[in-house]
């Protein structure tokens, strides 16, 4: 077997997808896209550089962004969850683009503009077991931003994620009522 050097770093690695996409495809394909790209040049993008993040590649309706810092990668996705409830607030729920976030903070293996490996599995893992309009954490993103930003996260527990060989305890972002993060006491 070849020791190849690979190029490796620490990052926080954010998953995220539209929860129900098919159905809402299946509804109005062309609404559905419109409503994407939308939120792709008004909110997504500008709000991704404005946090130092960087997404790394996108498919119809999910994304994979690095960020440097965890706490950057969690204000983003507060950001964006609360942005897209304003966003539905007329929105009947059946229309409604929701999205579900997964962030893990680990090791990654860098391959041209792509990344790869455990932390980028676990972060997709995460956001699957997210609610539509939720964000759910590692515990290893939730020891980087104790204390730093006002979110309250709930315990989850060690999670089984499936291909993820241990179990991962996982956080899951408390909201308001009116869809903002609630403040820590």
């Amino acid at each position: 077997m070849l020791n190849q050097r690979v190029e490796r770093r620490l990052a926080a690695v954010l998953a995220a997808d539209v929860a129900g996409y098919s159905r809402l495809m299946g509804r109005d394909e062309e609404r559905t896209l419109a409503q994407l790209k939308t939120l792709r040049r008004g909110l997504i993008d500008p709000a991704v550089a404005a946090h130092r993040g960087r997404i790394v590649k996108t498919s119809g309706d999910g994304m994979l962004v690095e960020f440097a810092s965890a706490v950057d990668a969690i204000r983003y996705a507060v950001e964006l969850q609360q942005a897209v409830a304003k966003e539905n607030a007329g929105v009947p729920p059946e229309l409604r683009i929701e999205f579900r976030i997964g962030i893990h903070v680990g090791d990654i293996i860098i391959d041209d503009d792509d990344i790869f490996g455990d932390g980028v599995n676990i972060a997709a893992r995460l956001e699957g077991i997210a609610a539509p309009g939720g964000i759910c954490i590692s515990d290893d993103a939730q020891r980087q931003i104790r204390g730093k930003l006002d979110v309250v996260f709930d315990d989850m527990g060690p999670q089984e994620l499936k291909n993820i060989a241990e179990p991962v305890r996982s956080w899951c972002l408390r909201f308001g009522d009116q869809g903002s993060a609630s403040p820590s006491p």
